[in-house]
């Protein structure tokens, strides 16, 4: 067992890289399924709206798509009310027909190709639930002040449950505070109750959060009687006597009300927040404070509420379990309350769900599935669906508890497997596949993209690439001189190449090469290092006299090939419109400067890459002599208030001294001590030459006056306050403005308005009424009157519908006037329908105009912002480029029939479809619909080579066009003679047939420079042309390297006149099969093989010959373990020619252990297990001849038997389960959720449909399993995305989800 522990961890140690850069197979590859998009586990539905079930996946071919419910086969087709989406596995539910509540069962999908099946998680769907307020008598509550007192709220169980709060008859929440709060159930304590708190209006609400409803209890009255004054007043009548037998309360220590007793235990699941709650009665009112008996509380996750009464720490960890004390204090004493907290996990992720796989044929790999979980879960298997146990065996497959071992995979081996992590508190299943591809390497960034940066900042450039096996990315910079790898660069295992600080001399051509043992694939990358944008001067601080000009300069270094954009603003907003200011390209001028210029002004100038600011402050001042000196006047004196009435008054006073500089105007500000002591607010300003002011004043405010005097320098101190005019309170003058109706949900409409201003209250009591009627003829206006705030929500609306609104503004007084009526609509829905008749006409092979017929406005469901058009390329028609192209989004704002769609490839096929949005999104696709592109001119061929320089020749070889654009008919290869001055001569042309790559032309000139021009044509014309340059000459001294001018595939290097090694990248690695040597080859020569010998040999031992055959690898089969070798390549040329060897490679065998005898092959061990089969048969058969030589019991005796009332006998005849009572039928089965408190009690059967929706019957597969299962407690009605892998529900689930794998 050691030596086989042993092994795995040295195969998972191979494996490791593999795990590390998991791949994403692009679209266009076979692969199997991969799930994309599901419904969460416990999904809550809405009963007014369609129900609509998830299930999105990818693969090639497209996945098809198959339900169960309930364990057993979904046949959709027998439903007329369920229809699913096409090319999708979405089920929708058309609940126009039919109850929501007939469909609340457990579902799972699944999504198949020939490669593969993925299943979802199993979908727990139920409806929510608002049910109504059970109807009780409410009597009137009567108690001595002092006392402790709880108002029970008792909330109808929801789904999910409701939120609970208190409010009064005028939609105001109660107060609260450390004597009154709301507990956790919903309850409101009172630790001891105040004369304040008699009140006739204490409502509970309980608020539905998937309806939107709210629902509210009968209000309880409460009076608190004050007995000591009533005994007081009476006893003097009755002689001193008592009439009141229930005390006042007196001062007392705490007590708990909730929870009872000294200490109490709970139970919370990882990764939830845990509240503890405490609170106590007492007088005077106690103070609560937490501590941990066993530790401290983690201060980043704790939270105190409710006054302290509550502890809430939030993310749970196995650390928070222990034990906590609640402590109620008060000066007459203390009262503690222990809380034992118990941590439990539902499964979770160790380090991720399990990856996908992408291996190549004879590759090996592990898949794993590392989740911990409290109890420690269960860990299973399934393929395809199928539990792995019941899966065709696969010996290149092994399963070990949570991982499973891929040795030397094979062609057609590709699936997809699922793995179930569950305890009794949930579950996670994850789908992982692992794809056998055979695929050389392909680099996903696209080529030549230009890369720009600031100098010294960071510069990543990208080199995203697939291929099977995975493909090693290395770079090169211009010549290629050598692979950048080390400082200034840092290459990331995706392939993408970092540069922490660029520099100017960073700045080039770089090719990222992807390479496996199938092929090379390169790519080019342009990097530009820009330099920073600096202002190089900075305006300045200036004052200036009013009247005269002030310029800001800012004079600005940037990088020459960026373009700048210079701003300026003033006081951090736009300049003003205003012809004084001119605007050059590194200056800003103010011509005639005035009061109104001064402020901070701010230059910025931005290019596309960065930006720098600069700022500077203009004060403007009297234009004046000398040796006049200004000071701020002296504050105004002698305020006096005349001719008051009910709105008005007269203010006037007496001037400060100006010092030097006239005043410019008074400022008038109040203070209102009735409402804002202490605050004072401007009122009015009036010109310097005034000295007095009729003040208009507001009802409900006791003004106090006082006025500030303002000159060139700036405001006086104030001057002293004048007497206080109180004015009497009055009805609103004016209703509140900017009323408008929107909505924030599909089914509500949200009336905001902007609040009147305390000068506007115009007396105590300001409420607002909201009226509001849908825009039709003769309905009738629905009103609420509101507490004193912005906004009121009416639910329940339908949707995007017209309505007219008004608010009132009402106080204690009276009512404002006639509101005027505003507009607006409810929320908006996403569109229901698509656009219609959607056609294509092609201008040319670039250009598109589409046309569509609008979506009529009732289906479009809200405020039309305008049609988006989704399109992508499905193929090019030419088999040399299949790639495709991600889809992409043209969005058009506003009404349009018919728009321009550019930048299409020539020569492509292009599907699309149109949608309409509006505020809320998108509405449905329309119809996918065809383009077909003509053909276009191509582009440059990808690759111009010179090759075999002679005195009066050379061979041109050449790729075709990367972009084809359509059929190739043929190239046109031009040619001409370049002397020393660079001189061009005649030109040669020459029209060659498309089939060819390669020409050698003759009885050129000897010693010659010549440029080439290669281009191909398709039947809409010529390309782009390809340019090299080559000399006939073959003289080592005198021979010029080709200058390549286009790109060039990395098969031989740049040919030169003396002798290249043609080998390169030699290396070795290791199998079972023997020693795999590899290597590149750009040489001519045809006769490639390998030598080795042993090192250190004797002289006379002779080289070993292992032919290649064409190809770049060989294996070396007999090499002998524990030895090193000498390995050498060579590749033979005609006999007069010299042959060429590569570099020796030393390779160290290792010695290979003896391999373990597996035991169920061998044949002793098969005989033994056949004589035992065997011996077991016939034990069999005698304990059925002794069954049938006893009599038959009858059934009593056999109950008399089995008192237990928990064992049922099976019956003989088919198996089934005896008789069972109607009390047995809603016993929890095993398995199900445990009581909300998040205890588990180990000794009862949990796992019963009664816990789930109105109850109902269990049912069981044909071998028995139970097939109700169901996912714990969720709040959240989205849908779970992502990597198929799901997060443990809450608060319980005990299901095994691959009980229903089809």
């Amino acid at each position: 067992m050691m030596e086989r522990s042993g092994m795995d961890a040295a195969l998972l140690g191979l494996f490791l890289a593999h795990l590390a850069t998991a791949l994403e197979v692009p679209l266009d590859l076979p692969q199997p399924p991969t799930i994309t998009h599901q419904s969460p586990k416990d999904y809550i539905i809405d009963p007014r709206e369609n129900i609509v079930i998830h299930c999105e996946a990818k693969g090639k071919p497209h996945p098809s798509f198959s339900w169960t419910r309930n364990g057993t086969h979904f046949d959709i087709d027998e439903d007329p009310n369920v229809s699913m989406k096409p090319n999708s596995g979405t089920l929708v539910v058309d609940i126009s027909r039919a109850k929501a509540e007939h469909y609340e069962f457990v579902y799972q999908c699944t999504a198949r190709n020939k490669h593969g099946t993925a299943v979802s998680n199993n979908i727990v769907v139920r409806q929510s639930r608002s049910p109504l307020w059970s109807k009780e008598k409410v009597d009137q509550i009567v108690i001595s002040e002092g006392r402790s007192l709880v108002l029970r709220c008792r909330p109808p169980a929801g789904l999910p449950p409701p939120i609970i709060f208190w409010m009064d008859n005028y939609f105001q929440r109660l107060p609260q505070s450390a004597r009154v709060s709301q507990s956790l159930n919903g309850d409101l304590y009172f630790s001891n109750v105040l004369q304040e708190d008699s009140r006739n209006d204490y409502i509970c609400y309980a608020r539905f959060p998937y309806t939107q409803t709210i629902q509210q209890k009968q209000p309880i009255i409460v009076k608190v009687l004050d007995l000591d004054a009533i005994n007081d007043t009476m006893a003097a009548f009755y002689n001193d006597t008592d009439l009141f037998s229930d005390e006042p309360a007196d001062e007392r220590k705490p007590s708990f009300l909730t929870p009872s007793g000294p200490s109490s235990s709970m139970t919370v699941l990882r990764g939830q927040v845990l509240e503890m709650e405490c609170i106590a009665d007492g007088l005077p009112t106690p103070e609560i404070s937490w501590a941990k008996v066993s530790g401290d509380l983690p201060t980043k996750r704790t939270s105190f509420l409710h006054y302290e009464k509550t502890l809430r720490i939030a993310d749970v960890s196995e650390s928070d379990a222990g034990e906590y004390r609640c402590t109620a204090r008060n000066p007459l004493g203390s009262v503690h309350h222990t809380i034992r907290v118990t941590v439990k996990a539902a499964p979770y992720w160790i380090s991720g769900a399990p990856r996908n796989l992408v291996l190549a044929p004879g590759e090996s790999s592990v898949l794993t599935c590392r989740a911990s979980g409290t109890p420690k879960p269960s860990v299973s298997w399934a393929m395809n669906g199928i539990p792995i146990e019941n899966s065709p065996k696969d010996l290149s497959r092994t399963v070990e508890d949570d991982t499973i071992i891929f040795t030397d995979v094979q062609a057609g081996s590709s699936a997809v497997y699922q793995c179930n992590v569950s305890n009794d508190y949930g579950y996670l299943l994850s789908n992982a596949f692992v794809n056998v591809l055979s695929e050389p390497p392909r680099v996903l960034t696209p080529n030549n993209k230009v890369y720009q940066v600031i100098r010294n900042r960071q510069a990543s450039m990208d080199c995203a690439s697939f291929g099977s096996p995975l493909p090693k990315i290395t770079w090169f910079k211009d010549s290629r001189s050598s692979t950048l790898d080390g400082d200034p660069y840092v290459l990331h295992d995706n392939g993408t190449l970092e540069i922490r600080a660029a520099q100017a001399h960073n700045s080039g051509k770089y090719t990222c090469v992807a390479r496996n043992s199938l092929g090379i694939y390169e790519n080019h990358i342009y990097l530009e290092v820009k330099e920073p944008t600096r202002i190089l001067k900075q305006p300045e601080y200036k004052v200036v006299k009013l009247g005269r000009s002030a310029v800001f300069e800012c004079k600005v270094k940037h990088d020459p090939s960026l373009v700048p954009t210079m701003t300026w603003l003033k006081d951090d907003g736009e300049l003003p419109d205003d012809e004084r200011l001119i605007v050059d390209s590194d200056s800003l001028t103010i011509n005639d400067v005035g009061e109104s210029d001064a402020g901070v002004y701010t230059c910025i100038m931005n290019t596309t890459l960065d930006h720098d600011s600069a700022s500077a402050e203009l004060t403007v001042v009297e234009a004046t002599t000398p040796a006049v000196v200004y000071e701020r006047p002296d504050p105004p004196t002698d305020l006096e208030l005349t001719d008051l009435k009910k709105r008005s008054v007269q203010l006037t006073w007496i001037p400060g001294d100006e010092h030097n500089s006239p005043i410019h105007k008074f400022l008038i500000q109040y203070e209102d001590s009735l409402h804002h002591r202490g605050h004072w607010h401007n009122l009015t300003e009036v010109p310097g030459s005034r000295t007095t002011a009729h003040l208009k004043l507001s009802p409900y405010i006791h003004y106090t006056f006082r006025v500030l005097a303002l000159n060139a320098v700036d405001f006086s101190r104030p001057s002293f306050p004048s007497r206080t005019v109180e004015t009497e309170p009055a009805a609103p003058d004016e209703n509140p403005t900017g009323v408008q109706g929107f909505g924030t949900e599909h089914d509500n409409l949200v009336i905001s308005w902007k609040p009147l201003s305390g000068l506007q209250h115009n007396g105590p009591g300001l409420r607002y009424k909201v009226m509001w009627r849908q825009k039709v003829v003769d309905s009738d206006w629905t009103t609420v009157t509101v507490a004193n705030n912005s906004k009121f929500v009416v639910s329940g609306t339908p949707t995007f519908v017209p309505y007219e609104l008004k608010v009132q503004a009402v106080n204690d007084l009276g009512a404002g006037p006639e509101p005027a009526v505003a507009h607006g609509h409810s929320g908006e829905d996403l569109p229901v329908a698509a656009p219609g008749n959607v056609q294509a006409v092609l201008l040319n092979s670039t250009l598109a105009e589409l046309h569509w017929d609008p979506v009529p406005a009732k289906l479009i469901r809200g405020h039309l912002k305008g049609y988006k058009v989704y399109y992508w390329k499905e193929h090019s028609l030419h088999k040399h480029n299949p790639h495709l192209v991600k889809s992409q989004i043209l969005t058009f704002s506003g009404d349009h029939t018919h728009r321009r769609l550019p930048g299409l490839h020539p020569f492509s096929l292009y599907l699309f479809n149109v949608r309409v949005y509006n505020g809320k999104g998108e509405g449905p696709p329309s119809p996918n619909q065809q383009i077909v592109t003509p053909e276009g001119v191509p582009g440059a061929p990808s690759s111009l080579l010179v090759t075999n320089p002679n005195l009066d020749s050379l061979t041109l070889e050449w790729s075709p066009p990367h972009e084809r654009n359509g059929h190739i008919t043929g190239y046109t290869l031009r040619y001409q003679p370049v002397n020393n001055s660079n001189e061009l001569g005649p030109v040669e042309e020459l029209a060659l047939p498309a089939n060819e790559t390669s020409l050698t032309l003759l009885n050129l000139k000897y010693s010659t420079r010549y440029r080439f021009y290669l281009n191909a044509i398709t039947v809409r014309g010529a390309g782009p042309a390809i340019s090299q340059e080559a000399v006939t000459v073959m003289d080592e001294g005198n021979t010029q390297t080709p200058h390549a001018i286009a790109p060039s595939p990395p098969r031989r290097p740049p040919p030169k006149a003396r002798t290249v090694n043609p080998f390169g990248n030699v290396s070795s690695s290791f199998g079972e099969d023997g020693t795999l040597i590899s290597w590149d080859y750009w040489g001519p020569e045809q006769n490639v093989y390998v030598e080795y010998i042993v090192q250190n040999s004797e002289g006379e031992e002779e080289w070993q010959k292992e032919p290649v055959n064409g190809t770049q690898n060989v294996m070396l089969k007999g090499l002998k373990g524990g030895l090193s070798y000498r390995v050498r390549l060579v590749a033979k040329g005609h006999h007069d020619q010299p042959l060429h060897r590569s570099d020796e490679l030393l390779v160290s065998v290792p010695a290979v252990a003896s391999r373990q005898v597996d035991i169920a092959t061998q044949g002793w061990f098969i005989g033994l297990m056949c004589a035992i089969a065997l011996l077991i048969l016939i034990l069999l058969i005698i304990c059925f001849i002794q069954r049938n030589k006893g009599g038959k019991y009858p059934v009593k005796e056999k109950e008399d038997a089995h008192t237990d009332p928990e064992f049922q006998p099976m019956k003989d005849d088919d198996c089934t389960f005896g008789e069972y009572s109607d009390n047995e039928d809603h016993k929890p089965l095993k398995g199900s959720r445990t009581p909300s408190n998040g205890t588990v009690k180990r000794d009862d059967s949990d796992d019963s449909l009664v816990d789930y929706g109105e109850g109902g019957d269990g049912q069981f597969n044909e071998d028995g399993s139970f097939i109700g299962q169901y996912s714990g407690k969720s709040a959240s009605r989205g849908t779970a995305e992502g990597h198929e892998s799901s997060e443990a529900p809450s608060p319980i689930n005990t299901m095994n989800s691959l009980n229903s794998f089809v």
